[in-house]
């Protein structure tokens, strides 16, 4: 589908935005939102559709089981603005109560070394103020007996502000009310980037229909294209899309329960959908770096790879049907799968917000939040994102999450 290219309305923004997807809205409606900043914001979106963004082939769940402290902080907002989201957004009439659906992530261990990761992790998780339980195959089979847990040393649950979430209606808010405050959206893409002559400052992008804008400041929060979007200012970035493959399949003999999002030690993962309705998850053994337009199914993973697996795991799913199926990407950070934040180290004026691997929905709250208060203050001033920033990745001192799916 061919999409009518939008024009600017001015010639100069304080801030632009390169994506409008979940990391850009949020960072757009946050700076909306700050008593302290009132300047000219345009969000650039390619396709305001979105019909392939990450943002709509997530499965909108969120989790504060990592191994990083960070990280579960960062979860924890996430968990308190769904939950408080009316009060966070003025009690707009137009904004619906949310809750998160507890149903809890199940981590499934088949070795004493990943065992031993799940106890690491679950202290970092208790220090940071969750409720994570770690379970012996006894126990998981106790509460939940629908799992074939024969090969299994030890599981990892949190059935607090662990679960499904409705990202599609803190997105659609995000944008509303960011337009109404004045925020600029429009359909066009980025083609080029013009730097100062001593090339520490991007001053002005090239749009597909042809205008040339200024800018103070710019936020890269393409997603999947990040290292494209960032090539145009002379920047390597580690970000690439990978796809990752998922599944809406209905049970002839539905649990009678709900199921956690279970992390099978194969990666396969599968989660309650409703209506006796399940989402599953998985990638190939060989995942590379695909085509940014590359959405094509691989129909034999399921048959050879996901379905073997999900029923032996839960004998029930021997008996299912796919309802639906569709590929999508991962803004997979190849560098040590977390976040890139921050201003970069020589154009100071280029600010990231990429590479979430598979985290981004749930981490948009407290990032959008971070990275308004960097492009208005300078610094983080809720809570301290700057190890994510992007001068770990010129000084090499990598980030290590090991709960990655």
């Amino acid at each position: 589908m061919t999409l009518e290219l939008q024009n600017p309305q001015h010639k100069s923004y304080d801030i632009i935005i390169i994506g409008g997807a979940i990391m850009g809205a949020s960072t757009a409606w946050f700076l909306s939102k700050n008593k302290d900043f009132r300047g000219s914001v345009l969000v650039v979106e390619r396709d305001p559709t979105y019909v392939n963004s990450s943002t709509m082939h997530t499965n909108s769940c969120m989790r504060q089981q990592f191994s990083t402290e960070l990280n579960v902080h960062i979860s924890q907002f996430a968990a308190d603005f769904v939950k408080n989201i009316r009060d966070h957004m003025d009690a707009d009439d137009l904004v619906p109560e949310l809750s998160i659906q507890n149903f809890g992530y199940m981590y499934l261990a088949d070795n004493d070394n990943f065992a031993d990761v799940l106890r690491e992790s679950q202290q970092v998780q208790l220090n940071a103020g969750a409720e994570t339980q770690l379970l012996s195959p006894d126990q998981i089979k106790l509460k939940y007996p629908f799992y074939n847990v024969d090969d299994i040393v030890l599981g990892s649950i949190n059935l607090r502000d662990e679960g499904y979430w409705d990202g599609t209606a803190v997105f659609d808010a995000w944008r509303r009310q960011s337009r109404k405050a004045g925020v600029e959206y429009i359909a066009n893409e980025v083609v080029s980037m013009t730097k100062s002559a001593n090339g520490t400052k991007v001053e002005s992008v090239t749009l597909k229909s042809g205008e040339v804008i200024a800018c103070g400041k710019m936020l890269n929060a393409s997603g999947p294209r990040a290292a494209r979007t960032a090539k145009m200012a002379g920047i390597e970035v580690p970000v690439e899309p990978r796809k990752r493959y998922s599944w809406i399949f209905a049970a002839e003999q539905p649990l009678d329960q709900d199921l956690p999002l279970t992390i099978d030690p194969s990666g396969v993962h599968v989660r309650e959908n409703g209506g006796g309705t399940y989402q599953c998850g998985a990638h190939s053994d060989i995942d590379p770096a695909v085509a940014y337009d590359d959405f094509t199914m691989d129909f034999d993973i399921w048959e050879s790879h996901v379905w073997p697996i999900l029923a032996t795991r839960i004998p029930q799913f021997e008996a299912i049907k796919i309802q639906s199926e569709w590929a999508g990407h991962y803004a997979y950070n190849t560098f040590d799968h977390n976040a890139i934040m921050g201003p970069h180290n020589n154009i100071t004026n280029f600010y990231f917000l990429n590479g979430f691997s598979g985290h981004g929905l749930q981490q948009s709250p407290a990032m959008g939040r971070g990275s308004a208060e960097m492009l208005i203050y300078g610094e983080y001033k809720s809570l301290d994102l700057s190890p994510f920033n992007y001068n770990r990745i010129s000084t090499n001192t990598p980030i290590i999450e090991k709960a990655v799916i």
